[in-house]
């Protein structure tokens, strides 16, 4: 994680804690609870935030074992397959949509 990233770094595994947590809290009502973690998408709060078209891009890029930044579609794929039918034996899965990118 880049530097002064503490916050949202602790954000990210509060999410990941209360995902195993709801996940056992609720599957025996059958509400099933899974987390998706992107790596770096293309998005508007990534535009804005001057991430796209910085060193910052290029760099996780290039880190990136797929070669490149996630679009939207990426992860949307992703988030429909979770909300299928298809996906009803995953349950407190911490899924990471980033390229291959740790």
């Amino acid at each position: 994680m880049p530097p002064a990233s503490a916050v949202y770094s602790g954000t990210k595994g509060a999410v990941d804690a209360i995902t195993g947590v709801l996940s056992q809290e609720l599957g025996p009502r059958r509400i099933r609870v899974n987390a998706v973690n992107p790596g770096v998408v293309s998005t508007e709060g990534t535009q804005s935030a001057g991430i796209i078209g910085s060193e910052f891009e290029t760099g996780a890029a290039a880190k990136t074992p797929l070669g490149r930044i996630g679009q939207p579609q990426d992860i949307a794929s992703i988030v429909a397959f979770l909300a299928s039918d298809d996906s009803y034996w995953l349950n407190g899965e911490i899924l990471f949509a980033s390229g291959g990118m740790r």
